[in-house]
């Protein structure tokens, strides 16, 4: 197999902060030696969540084998998302805000026709979805944990309990029309085909509220792995975000 350098598109201080909560963890479970330093780790696992490598591409580039690939990055998948906030977390960051802005989008992953639960009649491919919470500045606040991709954004945005905890926080909300009678704090668009004038202004205003939130989206599709997922979106979307926190 030919082996080549290549780039990743972060900055120095996402591999410093994965390093340094993986020599950490090597410390708690007392961990005498490994194949590869903590540093070199993280740069493993930054290649394989930003750019998408295979265990195969990263065992040939790392000089390991492909089993140690797997727990690597499974035990950093595990260290992150431990370290990624809550919905409560999420609500208390959110208090010192304006408002708040909630969109879901699903995750492509690979499945079979036969995976009916898994299938988006809206995008027309299998996926989860997943529900992003962000600030007025399009910067992400929080991720839920996947849902299968047939799922509704609004009965998702119910299942992870986002509805309540904004009504309970008082905060506002933009939403899209996916989420319409989800009641409380949410605010939606106005629904039909013949609007009056002042209810096609405020859809108008409402989307340039609203489009802020596509930049999280953004963020999140640019971790290459996320754009077709081959595993659990559980513990990778809460990677996601703590990684893009710790950028910040």
């Amino acid at each position: 197999m030919l082996v080549y350098s290549s780039a990743i598109d972060l900055s120095s201080s996402h591999l410093r902060y994965l390093a340094r909560h993986l020599t950490a963890r090597r410390r708690e479970i007392g961990t005498r030696w490994r194949r590869i330093a903590p540093g070199r780790q993280a740069l493993l696992v930054l290649a394989h969540l930003r750019c998408g490598d295979t265990y195969a591409q990263l065992a040939a580039g790392f000089g390991i084998g492909i089993a140690t690939v797997y727990r690597y990055i499974r035990e950093a998948i595990e260290v992150m998302a431990a370290l990624a906030p809550s919905l409560a977390q999420a609500m208390q960051t959110a208090s010192r805000m304006a408002f708040v802005i909630l969109d879901g989008t699903l995750l492509p992953i690979d499945r079979i026709a036969a995976d009916t639960p898994y299938y988006s009649g809206k995008h027309k491919r299998h996926g989860m979805n997943v529900q992003v919470l962000t600030d007025p500045f399009g910067r992400l606040l929080w991720a839920s944990p996947a849902l299968p991709g047939s799922t509704h954004d609004l009965t998702a945005a119910r299942t992870h309990g986002i509805v309540d905890a904004l009504t309970e926080a008082g905060r506002k909300c933009w939403a899209d029309k996916a989420y319409q009678g989800a009641g409380g704090s949410i605010r939606v668009p106005v629904r039909g085909r013949r609007l009056k004038r002042w209810q096609r202004r405020h859809n108008s205003t409402h989307a340039k509220i609203r489009c802020l939130g596509e930049q999280a989206m953004a963020t999140l599709k640019g971790w290459r792995l996320l754009r077709k997922l081959r595993c659990s979106t559980n513990r990778i979307t809460a990677i996601v975000l703590v990684l893009h926190h710790a950028s910040a």
